[in-house]
């Protein structure tokens, strides 16, 4: 049973949903999709506010991964919360990082790098990463996915890790992002997951996917506007909440 999305703009009949990936019928790609079977579990956090629907893949990236938890919120109490069961060592779980650390400017040949507090690489590389049972992926803007990490204190007991992709995100002019080694969520939990279980089918399948969906979105956009992402809103820096949260930023990429 499909659900209706809200009322499109300027009169337009309303595009009914799938209940499964959450996209606009016309874009759904839900009867082609393949199961992945992952032993690391995946948890991935969307920003309430994140409503692009059309070219998000937080809710598709969960359905097609068998071992995925996908939460729509600001803030949990515990990791457990978040995941609706009992974690008994959060130092096994690892949030996909987004401070100013780039992996290209480390000391390193690797792909995945787990961080400490300071942006410097953990020692015992090859032991964290073999040790982790679980990722936390943010998903949202840039600034959404900050506020997920700022209002959910409990991350700072999980590791960190940073990824340095070979290639930008497939999203291309479709979808920008603010740095070159910024992924869509899927792209990233493919891209972890293969590295972290030593599959590289798992990033091939997980990228299929989202080729896939762009596929399909380039083929209707023309002739479904309605469906073209909304603009972003500008952020106005004047406002006194706006230099609150640009301070708190910038003293977060300085923490680490």
């Amino acid at each position: 049973m499909s659900q209706s999305s809200p009322s499109a703009p300027d009169g337009a009949p309303e595009i009914e949903s799938c209940p499964r990936c959450g996209k606009p019928l016309p874009l759904c790609i839900c009867d082609g999709l393949e199961p992945v079977a992952n032993r690391i579990e995946v948890l991935i956090l969307q920003h309430p506010q994140e409503q692009d629907r059309a070219l998000g893949t937080a809710r598709l990236a969960a359905h097609q991964l068998q071992n995925a938890t996908h939460r729509i919120g600001l803030s949990w109490p515990s990791l457990s919360k978040a995941l609706g069961r009992e974690v008994d060592d959060p130092q096994r779980w690892a949030v996909l990082y987004l401070g100013s650390v780039k992996v290209a400017d480390l000391a390193t040949d690797k792909d995945i790098v787990a961080i400490d507090r300071k942006g410097e690489i953990e020692d015992g590389q090859r032991a964290i990463l073999k040790s982790l049972e679980g990722i936390i992926v943010l998903d949202g803007t840039w600034s959404q996915a900050k506020a997920l990490w700022w209002r959910n204190a409990w991350m700072l007991k999980c590791r960190r890790i940073v990824l340095g992709p070979a290639r930008p995100s497939r999203y291309g002019k479709l979808r920008k992002e603010p740095r070159r080694d910024g992924l869509s969520t899927i792209e990233a939990a493919g891209m972890v997951l293969a590295r972290l279980e030593g599959r590289p089918e798992i990033e091939v399948a997980l990228d299929a996917t989202f080729e896939r969906m762009l596929a399909r979105y380039r083929d209707v956009q023309g002739s479904m506007p309605e469906l073209a992402p909304k603009p972003r809103p500008k952020r106005d820096c004047r406002r006194p909440e706006n230099r609150r949260g640009k301070s708190a930023r910038a003293a977060g990429n300085r923490s680490g």
